[in-house]
């Protein structure tokens, strides 16, 4: 989300997820801590072939228009962050302390 942000992006202020694992709550409930913004899951969480469908409607004149299709999406519910700000600092500053060092370790040869 940094990254999309230095790269101009509007800031994040909802996350929507989607796939196989969205549907375990602790994983979604972790996601919306650790970002520390709310996280949508929709009601079809496998939306690659129903993206894959909806693009073929659109060209076959089924939809009329991208925004008819966003308007398909629905939300099953929405995850809050409820973790406190100073632990979901500790913990990213933990995260970037391990990708350093595992970044600067040699390669194995």
């Amino acid at each position: 989300m940094e990254a999309m942000t230095r790269d101009g992006a509007a800031p994040v202020t909802t996350l929507r997820i989607d796939g196989g694992m969205v549907v375990n709550n602790w994983v979604s409930q972790s996601l919306a801590d650790i970002i520390g913004v709310p996280v949508d899951r929709p009601v079809v969480t496998e939306t690659t072939a129903l993206g894959a469908a909806f693009l073929a409607g659109l060209r076959a004149g089924v939809f009329s228009s991208l925004d008819q299709i966003a308007a398909l999406w629905h939300c099953d519910r929405r995850f809050s962050p409820v973790m406190p700000s100073a632990r979901r600092a500790s913990l990213y500053a933990g995260w970037l302390d391990a990708v350093r060092r595992v970044a600067t370790q040699p390669a194995a040869g």
